[in-house]
């Protein structure tokens, strides 16, 4: 097939892939929207079927753009100095953006979209890997660029997709909200399952099955296939657990703490997780730190997981800290860490922003239990108190209040309540 007849099957594919479907806008449109015109490279990143295609799809609507899908089989041993002639030959010279959807597929990639930003054009591109957002983006890119990291629905963008207009002032409206949170808890927030109904443990275990496979394991020539394999649902399972390298590497079997860290590494890269370092004014602590793990999505961990979502407490805190990165994809001044000192007390979420710590978050599902909040507020106030904040903030299941523990105020706050507040 000419390259200039698949461009246009594609543009046409994903057009009538997206005829009757429930669109749902994004809340990081209002970040991107007014960057539109400019002459800026636009990055979208995420983990697959996040919604990155139809993100961009919708900001371009109505407007002249060619488009090109890398993660399309068609497309083997195409020459890539054939794209810009073949978008002429279909569109013209009536197009002045350029879409190119997982562009992580072609080799050296960068030289395709510095050459068309150099000659003038809009260009918007999608990947699936986190390196399209590392600090090597900079150099690949020798033009300007705005980037976003596009997550999964938020649980704000969950309630508009199920229509929820209830009433939160009321005792009917919070107690349909929360079960609503318990709802997308279990389901995740993948557009396709909450939009478009598709049936969750089916889909996201082949979603799974390509993120490993095509994009891991096939892509890195991973030789002991089922010890990744295992470590990733291993790490999946254990949402908010402590790791290290040293700790994989002796539990797997593995030859070296290095080979540790490239599957960890690929893991993330890929978006199935994100890691967490420890707290420390310096960088070298920070690097040698154990990680903390968190799934991308929950949905992850309740179709893939040994457990299930019943384990509330850790669940939680994985739903804090992929909110927390949600913002932090709004505000590229922030930082995420945990804290831990020499006694082992913990802070679950450090929010560093720029040189200064911002805010302390523990996540504490149920505070009944005496000994759970004493150990949870001592480490939160011994946080607060050396890194001089005022106030800590306890994230519940249920409870909310204030109150003050050795000078340091704790603002405790449902779950629901935190996450309905604006990023």
């Amino acid at each position: 097939m000419e390259l200039a007849q698949l461009l246009q099957d594609q543009k046409a594919e994903l057009e009538e892939s997206l005829k009757g479907k429930k669109i749902i806008e994004r809340e990081a449109e209002k970040h991107f929207k007014n960057m539109l015109n400019s002459r800026l490279i636009k990055v979208v990143s995420g983990v697959r079927r996040c919604g990155k295609s139809v993100f961009i799809y919708m900001l371009l609507k109505g407007k002249n753009f060619a488009y090109m899908n890398f993660d399309d089989e068609r497309l083997a041993n195409f020459d890539p100095g054939q794209i810009l002639p073949s978008f002429y030959e279909v569109h013209g010279k009536n197009f002045d953006f350029i879409f190119l959807d997982e562009i992580q597929n072609l080799d050296k990639w960068e030289l395709l979209v510095n050459h068309l930003n150099r000659i003038g054009f809009n260009v918007l591109i999608t990947g699936s890997n986190a390196k399209l957002l590392s600090k090597e983006l900079a150099s690949r890119l020798t033009g300007r660029h705005i980037t976003i990291e596009l997550l999964p629905f938020s649980f704000r963008e969950y309630l508009n997709a199920a229509g929820f207009r209830e009433n939160l002032q009321t005792t009917r409206g919070i107690s349909l909200l929360k079960h609503e949170l318990k709802k997308y808890i279990a389901l995740g927030g993948f557009p396709e399952i909450i939009a478009e109904n598709e049936e969750p443990k089916i889909y996201i275990r082949e979603l799974y099955r390509k993120i490993i496979e095509r994009d891991i394991v096939s892509r890195y020539n991973i030789t002991y296939k089922k010890t990744f394999r295992d470590i990733s649902i291993t790490l999946l399972s254990n949402p908010g657990r402590s790791i290290s390298y040293n700790k994989i590497k002796n539990q797997f079997g593995l030859g070296s703490e290095h080979t540790a860290k490239n599957y960890l590494s690929y893991l993330e890269e890929a978006y199935m997780i994100f890691l967490l370092s420890r707290f420390s004014y310096r960088p070298v602590e920070i690097e040698k730190s154990d990680k903390k793990v968190y799934a991308i999505d929950t949905g992850l961990i309740n179709s893939l997981s040994f457990k299930s979502t019943e384990d509330y407490g850790h669940v939680y805190e994985n739903m804090v800290a992929i909110e927390l990165l949600r913002r932090k994809s709004f505000n590229p001044l922030i930082e995420l860490y945990y804290w831990k000192n020499i006694k082992h007390e913990e802070v679950d979420f450090v929010i560093k922003e720029g040189l200064k710590v911002r805010q302390l978050i523990q996540v504490c599902y149920s505070i009944s239990d005496i000994e759970t909040k004493k150990r949870e507020l001592k480490g939160l106030v011994g946080a607060c108190k050396e890194l001089k904040l005022k106030k800590g903030i306890v994230i519940t299941e249920d409870f909310e209040g204030r109150e003050k523990r050795k000078g340091i105020e704790i603002v405790y706050m449902p779950l629901w309540r935190w996450l309905l507040r604006a990023a």
